[in-house]
């Protein structure tokens, strides 16, 4: 197994610096951003906090099929997801307790309030878009790998407990392990 796609730690990762880092106005083309591996999705920011006066950010996500994402909740950050492309199935848990479950396909959207515990699993090969609170797009590159390549072979990147709950802690994440959700 070859680690092609991570960041020479020399340098540091190809995009470095692609972002602006301050309000003005910027163009990417397709493909381009500040890649992130984490799990087997590859996370890209489109636009973060600092371009925007900490206003939202807005990440791409490549899914490969796979396990369900750990259940967690975001104290601050409002979730979306809008599916370009894939199937993704959205686990929800309501304050009164109640646990849903939606299937996700191309042009669908959904929203998760900051607070409700809720996890997700990609059941098909799939791109979507997110717009977040200003600064919580950085979580992925936090808990997960700097990527300088989209390539389809790469190797997921696991990251240990310390590294995901540094993540957590450091942007209001708390993670529910032990969490169960319905069979669907």
């Amino acid at each position: 197994m070859t680690f092609e796609y991570l960041t020479d730690p020399a340098h540091g990762p190809q995009w470095q610096g692609l972002l602006p880092g301050t309000p003005e106005a910027f163009f990417l083309r397709r493909g381009d951003g500040e890649h992130a591996k984490l799990f087997g999705d590859l996370f890209t920011v489109l636009v973060s906090g600092d371009e925007t006066d900490g206003q939202f950010g807005m990440i791409h996500c490549e899914c490969p099929p796979g396990d369900i994402i750990p259940t967690h909740a975001h104290e601050h950050t409002h979730e979306t997801f809008y599916i370009v492309d894939g199937k993704v199935r959205v686990f929800v848990e309501y304050p009164d307790g109640q646990k849903i479950s939606r299937l996700l396909e191309p042009g669908d959207f959904g929203f998760v309030p900051a607070g409700l515990a809720h996890a997700y699993r990609v059941e098909a090969p799939t791109r979507m878009l997110g717009v977040l609170s200003g600064g919580f797009e950085r979580f992925f590159q936090r808990m997960g790998t700097p990527a300088d390549s989209a390539a389809p072979d790469q190797p997921p990147f696991i990251p240990d407990l310390d590294r995901i709950m540094a993540a957590g802690q450091a942007h209001g994440t708390r993670f529910f392990p032990d969490f169960t959700w319905p069979e669907d």
